[in-house]
């Protein structure tokens, strides 16, 4: 017989059965550590040693270390839509305490009262980001309106991540599946049917796309590109199913069920991560896989990327429980916003990193100096998320 819910709990007054507290995804803090890394600093080691050796390996480590132009997908890529993606994976769990406080087992069925407060607390959390985006843009440069760029990566992730949230609380699974699907369709109806002034229709160049068209007609302030931003506006409406991918797999991995072991689920990430990654490389026949566009078939193919990710994490960590290599991984997860504002500016490690490391550094031969100063800011910024996990210090937002 399946088990529903192990233990069971039966709300005091109407007897209905409510889901166990599930246990903390520690591959998911590693995971988003392991994303995270690459931006903040070990992007820089890679090319250093790849400048420094000259090995292949690390040669192409360092190409893929780069984004793509246009269409086309690298490593580098996938960094934006998987941290989008963990963050959906992460809601089903951020929910459970309020279903669990209201005495519900779907987040449809929580009460009108809490789910206000639920959406007042999503507004606050998006306001935020936007501003923290803009922040990272430049803002207090006060380089005026026109030359100020609105839109950010922790704008989209805000905006995404809050209509996927939308979703999730008002729709069963069935009905998520079926918003996910009308996304990805309605935005390649609309690339591809609706016509550009002075291109026509279907033109997914940088200058010709609608997404490229829109975002010159109502993206204020200055664009990334003449003529496109790469986080605009009707782009940012397929992003939000990168999140629903991620809030598919959280309800997934939270299911309790003698059928679904942990190991199986593991397994089954990793096959549909297979899955989707074809469907996206069909797609990308009429619809090329494209970041900056953020494309129907990009959604799919790096989602696919964001299973297999995950699911090996999760095997090697949750199921087999091999935890200890992921210590500084874990240490970025916990604290992933407040390092990525600290290393897009805020703080400067480099200049840390040669006052503590410096003299060491000029020791070595010159051409491994920039590998050693790389690493220095790696280690200066672990030093930093150390002390601060040490003192319970995190940035929730």
């Amino acid at each position: 017989m399946e088990k529903i819910s192990t233990p069971m709990q039966q709300a005091a007054a109407g007897g209905k059965v409510l889901p166990a507290k599930p246990a903390r995804l520690l591959s998911l803090d590693a995971l988003r550590g392991f994303d995270m890394f690459w931006i903040m600093s070990g992007e820089h080691v890679i090319h250093a040693m790849a400048k420094a050796t000259g090995w292949p390996v690390l040669l192409w480590m360092s190409g893929q270390l780069h984004h793509t132009e246009w269409n086309g997908i690298t490593f580098y890529d996938m960094i934006f839509p998987l941290f989008l993606f963990i963050a959906g994976v992460s809601m089903p769990y951020s929910f459970h305490n309020k279903m669990e406080k209201a005495g519900v087992s779907n987040p449809m069925d929580l009460p009108g009262a809490e789910k206000k407060k639920i959406y007042i607390s999503m507004i606050r959390r998006t306001l935020i980001l936007l501003f923290l985006g803009v922040v990272v843009n430049g803002l207090f440069r006060f380089d005026g309106y026109e030359h100020t760029r609105f839109a950010s990566v922790l704008g989209r992730i805000g905006l995404a991540w809050f209509f996927a949230g939308i979703i999730f609380l008002n729709f069963d699974l069935r009905g998520q599946l079926w918003c996910f699907a009308g996304i990805l369709i309605g935005y390649w109806a609309a690339m591809m049917f609706i016509p550009v002034p002075g291109y026509g229709a279907g033109v997914l160049t940088m200058q010709g796309s609608l997404e490229s068209y829109v975002d010159q007609l109502l993206l204020p302030g200055r664009l990334h590109d003449p003529g496109h931003d790469p986080e605009g506006i009707l782009s940012t409406i397929p992003a939000i199913g990168s999140a629903l991918l991620g809030v598919f797999t959280g309800q997934f991995l939270k299911l309790n069920s003698d059928k679904w072991p942990m190991y199986k689920k593991g397994i089954a990430l990793f096959a549909t991560g297979l899955v989707l990654i074809a469907l996206g490389s069909l797609w990308d026949l009429n619809f090329p896989i494209n970041k900056r566009l953020w494309s129907s078939s990009f959604v799919l193919f790096v989602g696919g990327w964001s299973l297999l990710f995950l699911s090996v994490f999760y095997l090697i960590i949750d199921v087999a429980g091999y935890k200890k290599w992921t210590y500084p991984f874990m240490l970025i997860g916990v604290n992933s916003i407040l390092i990525y504002l600290a290393a897009e500016g805020i703080v400067d490690f480099k200049y840390t990193s040669n006052f503590v490391f410096g003299g060491l550094i000029h020791l070595a031969s010159v051409n491994w100096q920039e590998t050693l100063a790389a690493i220095g800011v790696v280690l200066t910024q672990l030093a930093l998320l150390y002390l601060l996990y040490k003192n319970k210090i995190f940035l929730k937002i």
